[in-house]
């Protein structure tokens, strides 16, 4: 697929997808067909948001009235329409709101939660009892670093981090809980602290059992985009020099269409002959998920991302 058919991926594949998926509820599936969620609903609205359809069309105005129901009434999001308690899709709701109405209650109250989720791993009861674990030595990392898990009180992973940190730093200042900062710098802490030696993200720890962590595509993005107020330090640039020389393995349409949006994001040449999405887009029915296909109208739309940190500084002064 030549640059030319590449840039009309979004109106010809993209677009015409989210509109015959959506469901009769407003909401999304990850598949064309499969119950609504909130997070592939999220994923649609940030698709639908950087296509032409922008953030006023009725497809729109109906995914944001399933989002909003789904909220619960402690400020989160759940994984699945029947739980009852929320999860790191709170963070991917705040960004997707904070596209379509920033000033929300519902924003804020998510906010609000996000900030009072802390991972019970990193307690000082159990930091405290870690010192005198067997196994304290198989994956070495600093507990007194704290950021979010998948569920809520239980670990501390990369992607929610990430995900919590974007919803943190794209938020209006005027709204941030009086913690936030802290759990900016706690959670930007963990980030650097459990990168793959060399540069990148895995899912988890960096090294165990002495074994350093391969860095994985998904994770190292959002952590990259996570942590742009901090663009040059080291970290940074060698997380970005392993991004960039992995664009040409990138076989799947999520991880080509990621590497170009953060690349995008830090200003940095895309390769010339890699991370083309057409191609793998329509490798396969199942490809064809609300996802990947946002992802794509993201990368390839001409908005720039519309979730980009403000520096701690601006926070700090504001």
């Amino acid at each position: 697929m030549d640059a030319a058919s590449e840039s009309n991926l979004v109106e010809s594949v993209c677009l015409p997808f989210f509109l015959r998926a959506q469901n009769a509820d407003g909401g999304w599936g990850f598949l064309p067909g499969s119950p609504s969620r909130s997070e592939s609903t999220c994923w649609a609205l940030l698709g639908l948001m950087h296509g032409s359809a922008g953030t006023g069309s009725q497809a729109s105005h109906r995914g944001l009235a399933f989002l909003r129901a789904s909220q619960l009434p402690d400020g989160s999001w759940p994984a699945t329409p029947d739980e009852k308690i929320g999860c790191w899709v709170t963070s991917l709701a705040t960004l997707t709101l904070l596209g379509f109405a920033p000033e929300s209650p519902e924003v804020a109250a998510a906010l609000q939660w996000i900030c009072k989720d802390w991972p019970a791993d990193s307690a000082p009861w159990r930091r405290f009892l870690a010192r005198f674990s067997s196994q304290r030595d198989v994956a070495p990392i600093n507990n007194a670093y704290r950021g979010w898990g998948w569920t809520p009180a239980t670990s501390s992973w990369v992607e929610p981090t990430s995900f919590a940190l974007l919803a943190l730093g794209c938020a209006p200042a005027s709204l941030l809980p009086s913690q936030a900062i802290q759990r900016r710098q706690l959670g930007e802490a963990l980030l650097y602290d459990r990168m793959c030696p060399g540069g990148g993200w895995n899912c988890g720890n960096p090294n165990v059992y002495g074994v350093a962590g391969e860095p994985l595509a998904g994770p190292t993005v959002w952590a990259l985009l996570a942590l742009q107020g901090q663009k040059n330090r080291q970290e940074n640039r060698s997380s970005l020099a392993w991004l960039e020389a992995s664009a040409n393995d990138m076989k799947a349409a999520t991880s080509a269409a990621l590497a170009r949006i953060c690349l995008q994001a830090y200003d940095r040449p895309l390769p010339a002959k890699s991370l083309r999405l057409g191609p793998l887009l329509q490798a396969s029915d199942y490809s064809l998920n609300a996802q990947s296909v946002a992802l794509s109208c993201i990368a390839l739309g001409e908005q720039q991302l519309s979730f980009l940190p403000s520096p701690m500084t601006e926070l700090r002064r504001a």
